[in-house]
């Protein structure tokens, strides 16, 4: 029974370890996907003049994951047309938050651009664009620099510190 419950706390350790190497594998994909849906929003909203909503929701439907769901609940927010733009996607942003393996960095960037939204005329409005997405280049970078620097560690650690209770408790 000893050796079980041994392999138990070692099992649950070591995923423990792979789920936050697994986060730090996803942050820096998620916020790339964040940067191409915002060109791609950029593109829809000023050059083919579509609706935000209608804009959103062509870009769920391109991307998959965590931030697909964000824009489609965005979409949704709009349509359903009992609020403003910022308090959809602010709303949006709440709904999915967990699901992603994004910081406060970048939540405060997808903020800061959800408070401008519907707000400026195009040219204000492609301003904004283009200062969340270097804001999300920039927190890209640093989110490669930690995966380079901690994902193998984490892995690691998770084991070792499945091995150093197992030998607390045996």
């Amino acid at each position: 029974m000893k050796w079980f419950g041994a392999a138990l706390i070692l099992l649950c350790s070591t995923l423990y370890g792979l789920e936050q190497a697994k986060k730090l594998r996803d942050r820096p994909q998620q916020i790339r996907q964040l940067r191409v849906a915002l060109q791609a929003l950029e593109a829809e909203m000023l050059y083919g003049q579509t609706p935000l909503a209608q804009a959103s929701e062509n870009i769920a439907k391109q991307l998959e994951g965590a931030i697909g769901d964000m824009f489609a609940c965005f979409a949704a927010n709009l349509r359903a047309r009992k609020q403003t733009a910022m308090d959809a996607w602010r709303e949006a942003l709440e709904a999915v938050w967990e699901e992603t393996a994004l910081k406060s960095g970048e939540r405060e960037v997808l903020h800061q651009f959800g408070a401008t939204l519907g707000t400026m005329d195009r040219s204000q409005q492609q301003k904004q664009l283009k200062l969340a997405q270097a804001h999300l280049e920039r927190e890209e970078l640093e989110a490669k620099e930690t995966q380079l620097r901690y994902e193998k560690m984490a892995k690691t650690l998770g084991v070792l510190a499945g091995l150093l209770l197992v030998i607390l408790f045996v």
